[in-house]
């Protein structure tokens, strides 16, 4: 005869049987509390966004030179002849930074006055802040070492009836340390900026 099979008292679970169902009720639990917790998290809303910058008529466009941040942007366009921004002009192309200059400028070096020109907007501006009436032409020249080193730098003309910007602009040329340096000796150059306001 076989043996009865012997049941167990009730509450006692069979042996191993129930174990891998709380394991899997377990994990279930762990990931409902997970994907709740996710979700909820999801549902809040972003911080918002940071302000765009406003750009100003005094704020330069955007640079990645931080020497050249705070450059303004150049004048506005003139229906005169000298129309475009600041113009370079060589008046003659070795020696130092005494006698005629007879170096031959590289490209470099005329941008890198036009961008000195710019920056001459500010002395403009403060004038401006002054006079709202203010406007005019200033010829700066300047002469460049054969080195780079800025040997001069004067106010050649000037026809806005006061030297305040003139004499300001002269002096942004002439402490903006070094330019690219000129081929063959030093060069002199004559740089003409017009100054109306924004918006003319």
């Amino acid at each position: 005869m076989s043996s009865p099979q012997s049941i167990p008292p009730a509450g006692v679970p069979e042996s191993g049987g129930n174990a891998k169902y709380a394991i899997v009720a377990l994990l279930l639990v762990l990931g409902a509390g997970g994907l709740f917790y996710w979700r909820s998290r999801g549902t809040q809303e972003p911080p918002p966004p940071p302000p765009a910058p406003v750009a100003s008529a005094s704020a330069a466009a955007t640079a990645t030179n931080p020497l050249l941040d705070d450059i303004p942007p150049p004048p506005p366009a003139d229906t005169t002849p000298e129309a475009g921004g600041p113009k370079v002009v060589y008046v003659a192309a070795g020696g130092g930074c005494e006698g005629k200059c007879v170096g031959t400028a590289p490209p470099e070096l005329g941008q890198a006055l036009a961008v000195r020109g710019n920056q001459a907007r500010r002395c403009y501006n403060q004038a401006l802040a002054q006079d709202s009436t203010i406007k005019g032409h200033v010829s700066i020249a300047v002469r460049i070492g054969p080195s780079g080193n800025v040997c001069s730098a004067s106010v050649a003309g000037n026809d806005m009836g006061t030297p305040a910007v003139a004499n300001c602009a002269a002096n942004i040329f002439r402490t903006a340390g070094s330019y690219p340096a000129p081929r063959g000796g030093c060069v002199d150059a004559t740089v003409p900026l017009s100054f109306v306001p924004m918006g003319q």
